[in-house]
């Protein structure tokens, strides 16, 4: 016997079964002796098979039964993983979620616990993909969209994370780390703004930048330099221009730093990006 005819025959039986339980009233029986009837003809099936059939009852609760206790298992695993979190043992808890993952697929918070120990083990990309499942299967998982600008700050994602983190606030507004999270984001972004955009008119305004241009002009030693670069600067074909340009650049810089060194380590931060001992990480 086929394995199509067991389930048509499994089908058939489960209906009959509904039919003599009178728990439908006669129009529905009427269309349930039909659907017997057509089920019967259409894979021709004798007596013996339909005895074949299995009980389809019978078997959803035993699916429901192994449901149950998959479910108990992945959320054990889960506690498992917190707990390795706790102990800063972060590639055993990644293990832990992984296989509570593997028996329920469908638990947003599985994706979101293991995208915190993607983080901590320096995996951000991953850490983003986990966020993203869970967010697939929970849309307003204020905790995922929290993670997910952590990992996406890490990458200096900076404006995505601010998204992230604005919506992770909006959803969870009594969250401090969220909203401290969020003013970082938006400090990383007006540095970055201000790099792009640095205000060269701006500079050239500063009264003790003015004030130093017009001493140094006025200086005749600096004036003797800039004449002397200058009139050398004919006898020098091709790259002689700009020798002479990067020799007054120096011999400027020198002068500037010796007449007010901290005018001039005030420029040096406003023009400098900031470095790798300049980031301030986000709060976790």
């Amino acid at each position: 016997m086929s394995e199509i005819k067991i389930v048509a025959a499994s089908i058939v039986n489960f209906l009959r079964k509904q039919l003599e339980e009178e728990s439908l009233n006669s129009d529905s029986k009427e269309s349930v002796e039909v659907g017997v009837q057509c089920i019967e003809t259409a894979f021709d099936l004798s007596r013996e098979e339909l005895s074949k059939g299995v009980d389809l009852l019978q078997l959803v609760r035993q699916q429901r039964g192994t449901d149950a206790a998959g479910r108990a298992e992945a959320e054990k695993l889960k506690n498992e993983g917190n707990d390795c979190m706790k102990a800063e043992k972060y590639r055993e808890a990644f293990e832990k979620y992984t296989k509570a993952i593997k028996i329920d697929p469908r638990n947003e918070v599985f994706y979101c616990n293991r995208a915190a120990a993607h983080f901590k083990l320096g995996e951000h990309e991953a850490a983003i993909a986990d966020c993203m499942e869970a967010l697939v299967l929970q849309p307003n998982y204020g905790k995922a969209h929290g993670r997910l600008g952590l990992a996406l700050a890490a990458l200096d994602r900076h404006r995505e994370a601010r998204a992230a983190f604005a919506r992770a606030a909006q959803l969870d507004p009594d969250n401090e780390s969220y909203k401290e999270n969020l003013r970082l984001a938006d400090e990383k972004l007006n540095q970055a703004g201000q790099r792009e955009t640095l205000d060269l008119g701006g500079l050239l305004q500063n009264p003790a930048l003015l004030n130093m241009a017009t001493e140094m002009l006025s200086d005749p030693n600096m004036q003797n330099l800039i004449s002397g670069l200058m009139n050398n600067s004919g006898t020098s074909p091709g790259s002689g221009g700009m020798n002479v340009l990067l020799e007054a650049s120096q011999a400027l810089a020198q002068h500037m730093q010796a007449a007010n060194p901290d005018l001039v380590d005030q420029l040096r931060r406003q023009v400098r990006p900031p470095g790798p001992g300049d980031e301030q990480p986000p709060s976790q």
